[in-house]
């Protein structure tokens, strides 16, 4: 694919754009040679660009991309996110990003921050996995495990959850996610934001009760506190102890290392009595070369 060609499937793209967050471009999943370092979002007024390695013709593609914003009646704002330099910088290259920045999803605020290093508070790819926690999680318990920014606890708040429990190590996550259950409107009681080392908290989760509906979204690897090769089993061995009779447990990852029958298999070994129900289909424009290596969400019955 040309950088010609790009622009024109960007052009297509946009015409199908609404004021919710669409992703334009999926270079990362594999499915255009050459572009694996980039990925492109619609965000309303704004096109946010991710380099996840530096190649040759990046000068040439931030040159079209700000023609493109420029000329595009759907943009007026340009960001380019560079995380291939340490810290992965962004910079707004056209327009202004405004501090109170959120996305809707479903009729659900969600709150990002495009110039945060890193991660902007939204995976937006998870959004299938929010849905359904909201069709499933009416007069449930809910265990939020990895919770980040809390969308999931949002999702599970609007679709009548009877409480949820947000676990994650980050304060500074948690106190988003306590700002996007305020942004939504949401009834605080029986939302709890838990600054927990999960592997060595389950005697206090248990305390707290048993839970209809447990959410397992953890990182594929994080330095020091979880990597999911070693440390997913520990939280499946704990399951038993925090489910109710009848749970529903989704178990996402993110790893294109691990594939699903990684954590089916956790599971027979050592929670036997969830039984695999589902994978979740991915959203179209999340598509990859390769689905057994994309995104897992994986839906289990107790």
């Amino acid at each position: 694919m040309t950088i010609g060609e790009l622009e024109q499937l960007l052009q297509n793209n946009a015409k199908k754009t609404t004021h919710e967050f669409k992703r334009l471009f999926h270079g990362r999943g594999g499915l255009y040679e050459g572009w694996r370092h980039l990925t492109i979002d619609s965000i309303d007024n704004i096109l946010s660009v991710a380099l996840y390695f530096e190649e040759s013709t990046e000068d040439k593609l931030i040159k079209m991309l700000k023609e493109f914003t420029s000329t595009c009646q759907k943009y007026d704002t340009l960001v380019v996110q560079r995380r291939y330099i340490k810290g992965a910088p962004s910079e707004v290259l056209l327009g202004s990003v405004a501090d109170d920045l959120y996305i809707v999803e479903n009729e659900m605020k969600l709150k990002l921050n495009l110039l945060n290093n890193k991660n902007n508070y939204y995976f937006a790819d998870m959004k299938n996995g929010r849905e359904f926690v909201r069709q499933n999680a009416k007069d449930k318990n809910v265990l939020n495990l990895f919770s980040y920014t809390c969308a999931f606890s949002v999702a599970a708040k609007f679709g009548g959850a009877k409480s949820v429990i947000n676990v994650d190590m980050s304060k500074g996550a948690l106190k988003i996610g306590m700002a996007n259950h305020s942004l939504n409107k949401l009834d605080p009681r029986g939302v709890s934001f838990l600054p927990y080392n999960i592997l060595k908290s389950f005697s206090s989760l248990k305390k707290k009760g048993l839970y209809d509906l447990i959410i397992i979204d953890p990182p594929t690897f994080q330095r020091g506190s979880f990597e999911a090769t070693k440390d997913y089993e520990k939280i499946i061995k704990k399951l038993p102890q925090l489910a109710s009779k009848n749970c529903t447990l989704l178990a996402s990852l993110n790893s294109p290392e691990l594939e699903s029958e990684f954590i089916i298999n956790l599971i027979k070994q050592f929670a036997p009595s969830f039984k695999f129900k589902k994978r979740l289909k991915n959203l179209d424009e999340f598509a990859s070369a390769d689905e057994n290596k994309s995104l897992k969400n994986l839906v289990f019955t107790n």
